[in-house]
């Protein structure tokens, strides 16, 4: 693990820890993050910790081609219980990522500085968000990095408060980016929800490839 400052480059993935932590540090601008996700690193920490960074080995993945629909989702998709749109409400997906409550974590990374800079990373296109409606309440969403350049997209939080919606905006989001050609969507680490949905491992040297 590796302290970096403001002006220093992040170092090789490949001196990640066991776990994937790579390196320590205090700036998390857009400039940074930025390069970051370019570098197939992320930031993940608590609130009171400083800016850990991560990039793990194996990498959690979804192949579009290769996701996969329950079929309890299919009469849900079939009569569009839900309404989805895309950028409409960016800044209120991640305040509501932040606020949700999830089982075994306490607090959030999601900071007002971590907004203000993934807003910004908003306005510039690369930071993308999916919402889920009923009627006119938000009731799932997620929002990640689209890295248009590599055909990646990067995601990074979700939520739901109703059953379904958010894997309901996930599959959607996916069938989006299907269609304008993205050939992986970075998942980051494995949980079994993901899992479900067809997301698995690959080696971290593979998923580098796909973005060089």
């Amino acid at each position: 693990m590796y302290f970096i400052g403001p002006l220093e480059q992040f170092p090789p993935v490949i001196l990640a820890d066991e776990d994937g932590l790579l390196a320590v540090g205090r700036d998390i601008s857009p400039e940074r993050l930025r390069e970051a996700y370019y570098k197939g690193i992320f930031p993940w920490y608590n609130e009171d910790q400083p800016v850990l960074w991560w990039s793990p080995d194996p990498r959690m993945v979804l192949f579009p081609e290769k996701l996969k629909i329950a079929k309890s989702m299919r009469p849900l998709l079939n009569k569009n219980k839900f309404r989805v749109t895309f950028n409409q409400e960016f800044e209120k997906v991640m305040d509501t990522c932040g606020q949700i409550d999830r089982k075994g974590q306490d607090g959030t990374w999601i900071t007002e500085e971590i907004k203000k800079n993934y807003l910004h990373l908003h306005n510039e296109g690369l930071a993308f968000s999916t919402e889920v409606w009923d009627r006119d309440e938000l009731v799932g969403g997620l929002y990640g990095i689209y890295l248009r350049d590599k055909q990646m997209f990067c995601g990074e939080s979700m939520f739901t408060k109703v059953s379904n919606a958010s894997k309901f905006g996930f599959i959607k989001l996916v069938e989006k980016l299907k269609k304008e050609g993205i050939k992986l969507i970075d998942c980051q680490v494995y949980t079994r929800h993901l899992e479900s949905l067809g997301a698995e491992e690959i080696p971290r040297s593979q998923f580098l490839d796909y973005l060089k």
